[in-house]
């Protein structure tokens, strides 16, 4: 019987059933980082129960450490250091790996673990931490949990889990010049709703996903959550090999003729399906308080919930090209990797952003990432357009660093929610591709990012 890559991986790992109809579920590889991660453990340690195998354990510092040259442990979030040190404390005895604040590997979860080649075709990987959906760009079976369920899965290397309904959401055609991974996502949560994929693991497939590089399918896989998925994943190819081979934890001489299995056979049936034309979507920019409050660039603001209109300060009807902006960002786990860097750097070159944008930031997904852009000299470029060069984090994309913009700020950012409050008290957040955030802060105001990349020469943004 046919079968979709999301029930061979679970299959795979399916341990035993139980009573209720759930399943217990072997669990590869958990994924810790400061803002749950000491809590996690000391209640184990509590509990009298110990890490079953700690080499499949893994921590980083990377939520609310804080992201100005210079760091140590201090934040400014009141309190946020005794999650860094007592993290630290935990991991040391519980002999998991951690990588810590000044680590030259250290960065957001789910860009050092690929980085690294922890994640891999066909593993189950979970993290307290939403986004951790992003990792299925490798054809694993990844996901964001709770924290006594990363208990669990440190105790017993198994959960408990109902086993979830199946989507495949296909991009058919080829993306125009200028639209990118984050457009997609949007175009399809902004089509089908916040709730669209609700509950289910999602695969996407079609052209265009299989024309996007590894990194831009992270940024597809990292928006599911947003798209209310349990988890997303793609078929691994050629691609993803060619990424993971000689990464530190990815195995030397890897199986790939078994990895290469890891597809959805001919026939295998979802339990929905969905289809867009990659070739009419345009560059998307969010207009609200939610994913789904996004619409084409040179759109007009839609008419929508009272509060949200009151809370973004966009009437229905009103353009959103043209908006003015007072700051940028750029980073997170959903755009702030090295091809990311390179796409804005290459629109910001050789200008400023507009004397209004009172904050920019460029925040590196990686201390790797942040290492390649500068052998790139893409630092300079960030800093002589008026941006501040910043530590790997999360960082702006929440509050939780105790960092924030201006109260009541309009911001462009590449990150992946633009909840009330989420970058701040009272801060209006308009989430977009990288390279529209660029435009943005070059214009003063929302930007279509398309006249200034028609003007880069081919070829001259690296790959």
């Amino acid at each position: 019987m046919p079968r979709t890559l999301f029930a061979k991986i679970w299959d795979a790992h399916r341990v035993a059933g139980t009573p209720g109809g759930a399943d217990l579920v072997a669990i590869d590889r958990v994924f810790l980082h400061e803002r749950t991660g000491a809590a996690a453990l000391n209640s184990m340690a509590a509990a009298g129960r110990a890490v079953t195998d700690p080499a499949r354990v893994f921590a980083v510092m990377d939520h609310i450490v804080d992201t100005r040259p210079g760091r140590g442990d201090a934040t400014l979030m009141p309190g946020g250091q005794a999650f860094i040190t007592e993290t630290r404390e935990a991991c040391r005895a519980a002999g998991i790996t951690l990588i810590d604040v000044g680590d030259r590997d250290q960065g957001i979860v789910h860009v050092i673990s690929p980085e690294l080649g922890i994640v891999l075709p066909g593993v189950t990987l979970v993290a307290p931490d939403s986004h951790t959906c992003t990792q299925g760009a490798f054809g694993a079976l990844a996901w964001g949990i709770g924290t006594s369920e990363a208990e669990h899965a440190m105790a017993t290397g198994m959960l408990r889990l109902e086993r979830p309904g199946t989507m495949r959401v296909r991009f058919d055609g080829t993306l125009a010049p200028g639209v990118t991974a984050k457009d997609m996502a949007l175009a399809l949560i902004a089509r089908h709703g916040a709730g669209g994929g609700a509950g289910r693991a999602i695969e996407f497939a079609g052209e265009a996903v299989g024309a996007l590089d590894m990194e831009a399918r992270m940024t597809l896989c990292n928006m599911a959550t947003e798209f209310s998925a349990m988890t997303a994943l793609i078929a691994p190819d050629a691609k993803t090999f060619a990424y993971l081979a000689g990464r530190r934890h990815a195995p030397a001489g890897f199986d790939d003729r078994y990895w290469a299995t890891l597809s959805s056979d001919p026939g295998a049936r979802f339990d929905a399906e969905i289809a867009m034309d990659a070739a009419a979507i345009a560059p998307m920019v969010s207009w609200g308080t939610s994913p789904e409050h996004a619409v084409p660039v040179e759109a007009a603001v839609p008419r929508g919930p009272a509060r949200v209109h009151d809370y973004i300060g966009l009437e229905p009807g009103a353009r959103l090209l043209g908006t003015p902006l007072d700051a940028a960002f750029i980073g997170s786990c959903t755009n702030a990797r090295l091809s990311d860097l390179r796409r804005a750097a290459a629109v910001l070159r050789g200008k400023r952003i507009a004397p209004s944008i009172a904050k920019a930031l460029v925040v590196p997904g990686s201390m790797a990432v942040r290492r390649a852009a500068e052998a790139e000299g893409l630092d300079k470029v960030f800093e002589a357009a008026g941006f501040e060069w910043r530590m790997s984090g999360c960082s702006l994309c929440f509050y939780a660093g105790g960092e924030g913009f201006a109260a009541g700020s309009r911001v462009i950012s590449s990150t992946n929610r633009n909840f009330e409050g989420r970058q701040g008290p009272g801060i209006r957040t308009h989430i977009a591709s990288p390279e529209t955030v660029a435009a943005s802060a070059i214009a003063g105001c929302i930007a279509d990012p398309r006249p200034l990349l028609a003007q880069i020469p081919s070829g001259t943004v690296a790959a």
